[in-house]
């Protein structure tokens, strides 16, 4: 437990403030040319462990050999350095929640396309009291939490379910590899945290969680995103990747041996156990169907979820020079926009998965 606790790194927005620089300046760029080999960054999380175990099974190679390309699929131990990677260019695609590639390429002026949306959480991200059993009382207390993270956004959802503000509590950041650490202290009270390091510290005496992401179902989702302009330019890095992803995840899912052998593969490269590993896609709603994943996609519950996801990233600093929440503008299917339509960089694109849901990849 303890490797996948630091393997994991977190999946946070922490650094994106400083990100919203040049997305007021940047200049228009013809498409590039045609490419041949093509980096997609990840990290440990469940919900992301199809992209590791389909490189180790042949599942890449054979949808990039369909396409005549080739995709690395490269683990950065750390979430938010990989993000910060596929922010510098160093990557072409990279896994990421939907606050994220908001507030850090998105912000920061990378145009970004969400071609894959995966999973959402569904109780993986949750609040923990010790001496407690219901939210209301966590009014006063000190709060661990990696600040301007989902875990944060997380609170703020929950504190707005039952009428109370941020400033009736008082937080504090945590890194996420020192979090289950910091809630073994005595003098620690009241945290929020994801998995793998919320069940553990679910599990210690006289901890009760109060709230969790299943309380928001839709709202932390974890995507692939691809460069825009990228994606343009190779539309087959798009069908290639949404393959891999629709394979590898139907295999996953079987109740056989073999998806059973699937998951425990995964397991191993997460760096735990299957067991655990189990517990956890057991709060993960995964899109293996594509047809599911695009009617989410295209319904109006996702533009109301990125209101929210954009005015509390706003309201916490993470649009850095911006006068609005309205300065990072967002598209999805149907020609719908939110913030400024003149200056979109992040654009929910459901195309590769209906090609998927036709079966005409």
């Amino acid at each position: 437990m303890i490797g996948t606790l630091a393997g994991t790194a977190g999946r946070t927005a922490a650094i994106a403030a400083a990100l919203f620089l040049a997305s007021c300046s940047s200049g228009s760029k013809g498409p590039p040319p045609p490419r041949h080999d093509f980096t997609i960054g990840w990290s440990i999380y469940a919900g992301w462990m199809p992209w590791p175990y389909a490189q180790q099974a042949g599942i890449v190679k054979k949808w990039s050999d369909k396409y005549g390309i080739k995709i690395n699929i490269v683990q950065v131990n750390d979430y938010v350095e990989s993000v910060n990677q596929y922010n510098a260019g160093k990557f072409d695609g990279v896994t990421v929640t939907n606050m994220d590639a908001l507030t850090i390429p998105a912000a920061g002026g990378k145009d970004t396309s969400a071609i894959i949306v995966g999973d959402y959480s569904n109780g993986n991200d949750g609040i923990l009291l010790k001496g407690a059993d219901t939210l209301a009382a966590i009014r006063g207390r000190q709060v661990y939490l990696v600040e301007l993270s989902v875990s944060h956004y997380l609170l703020a959802r929950g504190l707005d379910t039952i009428g109370m503000k941020p400033s009736d509590v008082r937080t504090v950041n945590t890194s996420d590899a020192d979090i289950v650490g910091a809630f073994a202290s005595p003098d620690v009270t009241a945290a929020v945290a994801w998995n793998p390091q919320l069940s553990v510290m679910k599990a210690q005496p006289g901890v009760k969680q109060v709230f969790s992401s299943a309380s928001i179902p839709g709202e932390i989702l974890d995507l692939l995103v691809v460069d825009t302009a990228t994606l343009k330019a190779n539309p087959n890095l798009g069908k290639a990747l949404t393959g891999i992803w629709y394979e590898t995840v139907a295999l996953m899912k079987r109740p056989d041996a073999q998806g059973q052998a699937a998951r425990a593969a995964m397991a191993k490269l997460a760096g735990t156990d299957a067991a655990t590993f189990e517990q956890q896609l057991a709060t993960t709603h995964l899109y293996d169907d594509p047809a599911a994943a695009v009617a989410a996609t295209d319904a109006p519950a996702l533009v109301t979820t990125m209101t929210r996801v954009r005015d509390f990233s706003f309201s916490r600093g993470l649009f850095k020079g911006a006068a609005s929440a309205d300065a990072v503008g967002i598209a999805f299917p149907g020609q719908r926009t939110l913030g400024d339509a003149g200056h979109i960089t992040l654009r929910f694109d459901d195309s590769y998965m209906k090609l998927a849901a036709g079966k005409k990849l």
